[in-house]
């Protein structure tokens, strides 16, 4: 055997290898879709007394469903979030992957919209999603809309009709129990659609517990949240990292937040911030490598005397 024939074997050896090893990581990828993860934190951030006796203000956090027509084990995971009993949930958008999935979306959430929450829209609850290079995501390429619209009136006003309040470019006061919330918020500013100044200035300082809310983790306003002396924000978008090294550690998150903050519950400034993996990809992107979708269950409890 010549010099050239044995580099032309091993070439394609190499070759079927990778091919093989790409193939077997999509795979997998695309299986981990369906392991979905509750995540729980407790965050002791309230006066002493505020919940006059009780142990926790439950706050359940979701984000990122990106639903597709027919993804029955999502529909019926989220849909038992609700036997966790939380005082409150909060929604962070990007519900739809698909122009016909918002009765699907109206059934995974079911249970959950009897109860208190509050809503903001990410741009794939405006848009559909569109094809998208893989190398470009990697790079943090910013993609562009589809501006192929999507039914969103109507989820949102069924979000609406059911009692979920929503936060778009809006500051909303209302009581849960014993807890009196302040909670702002404002469109999608991954794509620009928020304005502050429609929504600037301190909470309420009679409240118990101030919220920001966010699609985007978008640090220029995450600043402004923590300047006028919100507590907490919550937002989604980066799914994580969704194609992540070992360790969940995100490749990139698609937009402005360091990796370090990609997700779960970190500090900005002096406003604690918590970025949900979300519960679900494009549906041109159905591949989760070490970052399986997840919710979270946020323990809010009173400080210590």
């Amino acid at each position: 055997m010549n010099k050239v024939s044995t580099i032309a074997k091993t070439l394609t050896f190499s070759s079927a290898a990778l091919l093989g090893a790409g193939i077997a990581t999509a795979a997998w990828g695309y299986s981990e879709l369906k392991k979905f993860e509750l995540k729980t934190v407790e965050l002791p951030i309230l006066k002493p007394g505020t919940l006059r006796g009780k142990k926790e203000f439950r706050l359940l956090h979701i984000s990122d469903l990106h639903m597709i027509p027919g993804q029955e084990t999502k529909k019926a995971w989220v849909s038992a979030l609700d036997s966790l009993s939380p005082d409150l949930v909060i929604n962070t958008g990007d519900n739809l992957s698909d122009e016909k999935a918002v009765p699907d979306v109206l059934r995974a959430l079911g249970p959950l919209m009897n109860r208190p929450g509050a809503f903001v829209f990410g741009t794939n609850d405006y848009w559909a999603p569109r094809p998208v290079n893989p190398f470009g995501y990697l790079f943090g390429k910013k993609r562009e809309v589809s501006h192929i619209d999507l039914p969103w009136r109507a989820m949102r006003a069924a979000f609406i009709e059911h009692g979920w309040q929503d936060a778009n470019q809006k500051r909303l006061e209302f009581q849960v129990g014993s807890v009196r919330l302040a909670i702002s918020g404002v469109d999608d500013p991954h794509h620009d659609l928020d304005d502050y100044t429609e929504i600037a200035g301190a909470p309420n300082v009679d409240a118990d517990l101030s919220i920001a809310l966010l699609h985007a983790p978008e640090p220029r306003v995450l600043a402004q949240f923590e300047a006028d002396g919100y507590q907490l924000s919550l937002s989604g978008h980066t799914h994580g990292g969704q194609l992540c090294l070992p360790g969940s550690k995100p490749i990139v998150t698609n937009c402005g937040i360091d990796r370090k903050r990609a997700t779960g519950l970190n500090k900005f400034g002096d406003m604690w911030m918590h970025v949900s993996n979300g519960l679900g990809t494009s549906k041109f992107v159905p591949f989760r490598i070490f970052c399986r979708p997840s919710a979270t269950l946020i323990k809010i409890t009173e400080q210590a005397l």
